[in-house]
């Protein structure tokens, strides 16, 4: 399970957000400036909250109270990121194997195996990220991060920078995921026809509070 209850000041925009998720896939949903992508920041470490605490399965990751801060390092949380973040001088199969080794994981030879069928990304293995098309570039960068053998996968609008076509094309692989992975994750994004095909529940954001939460119907109908 995961538990967010945090306070953060950045500027002039308060975030103060609580929920909790066990959850396959948790949706944050909201428009742009709702604080989506901050609460996963402190979600995986990266900036920590004012107040408040974070937990997941049952180990607590920050507790202001107790002036407890877990390094992102040190959390097992995977972060797939809008543009894919590939290194270009590495093939794929390099890039594949980063997360493991900068984990000091030992190899898994039927996890890699798994991870390449299951994104469908065998055929790419030699060639450079400059080769990809956006949407192979995000299935290699959902592959490193599973790779690294997370308990929490984070994916921050990792649909967003792709045209339609490029999206009907990834979108299914997110759901095989979901449906055949089964490594929780969390969702952002403010498109609800996405919401709808993966979250198992959403977590609606307005201005940085949560205004709504529950399964897809509590997304808006119109959207």
């Amino acid at each position: 399970m995961l538990l967010v209850d945090i306070e953060k000041q950045l500027g002039d925009f308060r975030l103060e957000t609580s929920f909790t998720s066990d959850g396959l896939v948790t949706g944050l949903f909201g428009n742009s400036g709702a604080g989506k992508t901050s609460i996963i920041n402190m979600i995986a470490g990266l900036i920590a909250p004012d107040r408040g605490r974070i937990s997941l399965d049952g180990e607590v990751l920050d507790d202001t109270a107790r002036k407890l801060h877990t390094p992102p390092h040190r959390r097992r949380i995977g972060y797939v990121f809008q543009d894919a973040r590939l290194f270009p001088h590495l093939d794929v199969m390099q890039n594949l194997d980063y997360g493991r080794r900068m984990n000091g994981l030992d190899r898994d030879a039927a996890a890699e195996k798994h991870t390449v069928d299951l994104l469908d990304i065998g055929h790419l293995l030699t060639r450079r990220p400059a080769q990809l098309s956006g949407g192979e570039r995000q299935r290699v960068a959902l592959g490193r991060a599973l790779l690294a053998k997370p308990r929490l996968l984070l994916l921050d609008e990792p649909l967003g920078s792709l045209d339609e076509e490029r999206k009907a094309e990834i979108l299914p692989y997110f759901v095989r995921l979901r449906d055949e992975a089964s490594v929780p994750m969390v969702f952002v994004s403010h498109d609800a026809g996405e919401m709808r095909r993966l979250a198992t529940n959403v977590v609606m954001l307005k201005r940085g509070k949560v205004v709504a939460s529950g399964g897809v119907e509590v997304l808006p109908a119109t959207a």
